[in-house]
């Protein structure tokens, strides 16, 4: 009994964990973590197609339609039409985006994957595993999921963008 105690606080401890990190996104720049991250993906490629946008972020089309078009209204995103490919439409960051970004915090997958890249091959392995299996105890293994640590995004990623 005690072992699962401490399984079930750990497990806790990360959900809490993406919960405050949301909750301070929301707070410093009016963003989900979903927003956030295809943010970062255009302010590292200044422009890019919403299907370029997908692969880099791992979500699915239509949810990063649906965040863009979000983006857009609130002024951080702003598309236009390829010169040479007319059919092409690029969305690229506004000022009011950089800007966001500028505020935001650091990226709870980014902070992981800080600490995670570090460790042996081995132990990278072990984790892998055990999380895998801690899904699996869930009943999650199904679950079609990007590798964000976002609160709410197990399932379909936002549907309605925001």
């Amino acid at each position: 009994m005690e072992q699962l105690n401490e399984a079930l606080v750990a497990i806790r401890k990360i959900l809490r964990a993406t919960e405050l990190h949301g909750k301070a996104l929301r707070i410093a720049t009016g963003l989900k973590t979903s927003q956030l991250i295809v943010l970062q993906a255009l302010d590292e490629s200044p422009e890019l197609t919403v299907g370029e946008i997908t692969a880099q972020v791992h979500m699915a089309q239509a949810t990063v339609t649906m965040i863009v078009s979000r983006l857009e209204k609130m002024g951080y995103v702003c598309r236009t039409k390829g010169t040479s490919d007319k059919r092409k439409v690029f969305v690229s960051l506004t000022n009011v985006g950089r800007e966001a970004l500028a505020q935001a915090p650091e990226a709870l997958h980014q902070r992981f994957a800080e600490k995670f890249d570090p460790l042996a091959v081995w132990e990278k392995t072990m984790l892998i595993a055990s999380l895998q299996r801690v899904a699996a105890m869930l009943d999650a293994s199904d679950i079609d999921a990007a590798p964000l640590l976002q609160l709410g995004d197990a399932h379909v990623h936002e549907p309605d963008g925001r």
